[in-house]
């Protein structure tokens, strides 16, 4: 009888843990792509705007280089239906949203989605709480590669049990969608979501209007501020679970081209997920090249999925470390000063870790090999930005 019942136990906890699972070999390189919010919000996001920066991903080469996702945020849905079941809105996505994912998708893309772990989304439109199951379905009909669960209106939830939910309703549901935990870092999930999301935010939002540095706005923090956060957390990333320190804010509100190098260059050493969040139909040639610079693009999304971290402090002047692929490392010279900052680029007193003999070494952003670390040098790095380097054997 004891046999039979234990038996009995395992079938059940066998049963209730069979979606108890997210979808494996899902983003096993940071995601890149789009997300409407940080230009649009909530009043400008429409189908028409989604369908054009499909368009433009493709026509300004961001495509080929890797992005894929084209992300709606906030303010698609504007109820439910009598059986629960999420409502577009239709002023906004007249032709619905599988139209709109079909249409992203002929365009050799992948299409995102937004909703919340609460009763509300930040924008108090309708969220997921107690709909899961439902809207896992929905997203799963509807064709979507990509969900951002944002968590506004989540008085009284266990962060943990809210996100394991919803990442096993859409296991439930059978397609693979790149689960986005937007929990804005505020109870650790890259100490428990490696099993429960593709990638987690590890800080509140960043700036969208790209401020440097400054908690200004209350919640928003400039990217130099989020750069800080990521220290420490280089351990927890990896392929298919990476920290996420909110969008790339290059091209907005007129980013000065040395911080928006710098920036994107910082996202590229973390690991950090590349998604842009500027109108990428008139965004200038100078953040169209440094949106689509494939050195660095190479650096951020190498197989090997290792975070970079800091190996020199001096204040206002880092460097950062990247372990990459076949030995390769990527070096960056970080200068957080407002004037041009010198550096005598020591290799053997860099605290670079695992470093041996002799490497080649080339200058990414001027797309140029310098020379090899045999030799040391003097270098001038410009105000609040970059120098990165890639060594290799």
């Amino acid at each position: 009888m004891k046999s039979i019942y234990l038996f009995l136990i395992a079938c059940f906890l066998s049963a209730s843990t069979i979606y108890a699972q997210k979808f494996e070999n899902l983003a096993l390189t940071p995601p890149m792509g789009w997300n409407s919010w940080n230009t649009f919000e909530c009043e400008g996001v429409n189908e028409t705007v989604i369908r054009e920066m499909a368009d433009a991903m493709v026509e300004k080469g961001m495509k080929d280089v890797g992005y894929e996702y084209i992300v709606i945020d906030d303010c698609w849905q504007i109820g439910r239906d009598e059986n629960g079941y999420i409502i577009v809105d239709k002023e906004k996505f007249p032709s619905g949203i599988k139209v709109l994912a079909d249409y992203v998708h002929s365009k050799g893309l992948k299409f995102g989605i937004y909703s919340d772990a609460g009763t509300m989304t930040c924008a108090r439109r309708p969220g997921s709480k107690g709909f899961e199951y439902k809207d896992a379905e929905t997203y799963a009909k509807w064709g979507v590669d990509y969900l951002k669960y944002d968590w506004c209106f989540t008085e009284g939830q266990d962060a943990k049990s809210s996100y394991k939910l919803m990442r096993d309703a859409l296991y439930k549901a059978g397609r693979p969608i790149v689960f986005s935990m937007c929990e804005w870092g505020e109870n650790k999930p890259w100490e428990w979501a490696e099993n429960v999301g593709h990638l987690w935010r590890t800080t509140l939002d960043i700036d969208m209007n790209g401020r440097y540095d400054g908690n200004v706005n209350g919640n928003l923090f400039g990217w130099s501020d989020l750069v800080d956060m990521q220290v420490g957390l280089e351990k927890y990333a990896g392929p298919g679970h990476w920290n996420d320190p909110d969008m790339l804010a290059v091209g907005n509100n007129d980013m000065p081209i040395n911080e928006a190098r710098a920036h994107f260059s910082m996202w590229a050493m973390l690991a950090a997920p590349l998604m842009a969040g500027n109108d990428l139909r008139n965004m200038s040639f100078s953040d169209q090249e440094i949106l689509t610079n494939e050195e660095l693009i190479a650096i951020n999304q190498d197989a090997l999925g290792k975070q970079g971290f800091k190996i020199v402090d001096l204040g206002n002047f880092e460097v950062w470390q990247k372990p990459l692929s076949n030995g390769d490392m990527a070096i960056c010279l970080f200068n957080r000063e407002i004037k041009n900052t010198k550096y005598q680029v020591n290799w053997n007193q860099m605290n670079i870790k695992d470093f041996s003999g002799a490497y080649t070494i080339k200058n990414l952003w001027q797309n140029k090999v310098i020379g090899t670390t045999d030799t040391n040098f003097l270098i001038e790095v410009p105000a609040r930005d970059v120098v990165v380097f890639r060594l290799t054997k």
